[in-house]
């Protein structure tokens, strides 16, 4: 009896030995990931085919050239009449140019140039009127422009636009806009969310093609009466005061417009220290809010909301801006910057449009005004900032 009592006892140690030395040996293998497999958790320049953002951006840029003008970008407006280029198309259209820079590519950065030239002929009325926030972005086009080809033609048009985000007009002008033009901030200020990209954008491209340090300056001075005005304490942005919820491509906007001040702002402006460390707690905060799968919900702080696109694509672009000027770590902010730019892909459809994109919103009075909004395909809200990320993983000159 002891024989065979003591024979299974032998036994089971020799195994739960060789099954101990077997899990080690697995976990040396696979249990700790290699250097080169920690390193690839927050690498910015190699991806799985997948997500190669060479191929994404161009899928993405063809898809907008397939298409027509779009009104406000949305997929569910297209039989309404066309009036004017709208901001939706702008950053698009941007983000093409970005791109095609970044990548070398003249022949796409043809493409976008030559579905520009109608605007000075047959489609001369679609030109926006400079009496908006959102219609004066449009300005950043021709000086994108210009940038490239010296051609005075996109100078000249170009600055129209950056000129009168600040000249204010004769006539129909409020008190509140006379007010806002007084103190030296642009008379078109609301204190919205996405004026802080609108804004910065056109003033930061009239910068670099003047050298003028009076636009931007006076973009940092708008970008601090906006932060004072309505950041949180913890680095987010309600939709407005009547409406607390943090909506994602609301933040997205602040996101995006200081990351691109920042990039433009030179380092010794007065302002940027204050920007720079607004633009840090935002991103400290939604690196927190990321979720599980590498996106943000439609109201960032509440996981029981779906995952947006088009904010998620913002909050990646600001990240992998940050991460790659050293203005935040790089394996704390890589990791999540490239989490989200693979996830991203995963909501591509094969034609180049991006799903789960919130349609246009206004503010709400309850979560639920936000839970129960459209998610669209191929909205141009989305394909934008695709194309923003697109260009920052692929350039070598931010």
């Amino acid at each position: 009896m002891k024989r065979t009592f003591i024979l299974p006892l032998t036994l089971c140690f020799f195994i739960c030995a060789f099954s101990s030395f077997k899990n080690f040996s697995k976990k040396k293998q696979h249990g700790n990931p290699s250097s080169k497999e920690k390193n690839n958790l927050y690498d910015l320049d190699n991806f799985p085919k997948k997500a190669d953002p060479l191929a994404i951006g161009e899928l993405v840029a063809n898809r907008f050239l397939e298409l027509p003008h779009s009104q406000y970008g949305s997929p569910l407006r297209i039989n309404e009449p066309r009036t004017q280029v709208t901001y939706p198309d702008v950053c698009t259209w941007l983000g093409g140019f970005w791109f095609a820079e970044a990548t070398q590519n003249k022949k796409l950065f043809k493409c976008f140039e030559d579905r520009f030239q109608p605007l000075f002929t047959t489609e001369a009325h679609l030109q926006p009127k400079p009496n908006h926030v959102d219609n004066n972005v449009f300005g950043t086009l021709p000086l994108e422009l210009y940038i490239q080809t010296k051609d005075k033609k996109y100078l000249d048009m170009g600055m129209m636009y950056a000129n009168t985000q600040w000249e204010l007009p004769n006539d129909n002008v409020s008190l509140t806009e006379k007010e806002w033009a007084n103190k030296g901030y642009s008379w078109q200020t609301r204190i919205w969310l996405d004026d802080m990209f609108m804004i910065t954008a056109i003033q930061a491209q009239a910068y670099r093609v003047t050298k003028n340090t009076k636009y931007i300056d006076r973009s940092a001075r708008e970008m601090l009466i906006y932060l004072d005005s309505i950041q949180r304490p913890n680095g987010l942005f309600y939709h407005s005061p009547e409406a607390p919820f943090v909506w994602a491509r609301g933040n997205g906007w602040m996101a995006v417009g200081m990351t691109e001040l920042l990039r433009i702002l030179p380092e010794n402006n007065v302002d940027r220290p204050v920007i720079m460390k607004a633009y840090k707690k935002m991103m400290a905060t939604l690196k927190g809010y990321q979720d599980e799968n590498g996106m943000w919900k439609q109201l960032v702080d509440d996981p029981t909301m779906w995952e947006e696109t088009s904010g998620s694509a913002m909050f990646t672009y600001a990240m992998i801006v940050g991460v790659k000027k050293g203005w935040l770590d790089n394996k704390e902010y890589g990791k999540v910057a490239r989490k989200g730019w693979i996830a991203l892909t995963g909501f591509l459809e094969k034609n180049g449009d991006i799903r789960s994109v919130c349609e246009g919103t206004n503010i709400g009075a309850t979560k639920e005004h936000y839970r129960k909004r459209l998610q669209l395909t191929g909205d141009l809200h989305g394909q934008a900032p695709m194309l923003w990320c697109a260009y920052a993983l692929t350039t070598k000159n931010l």
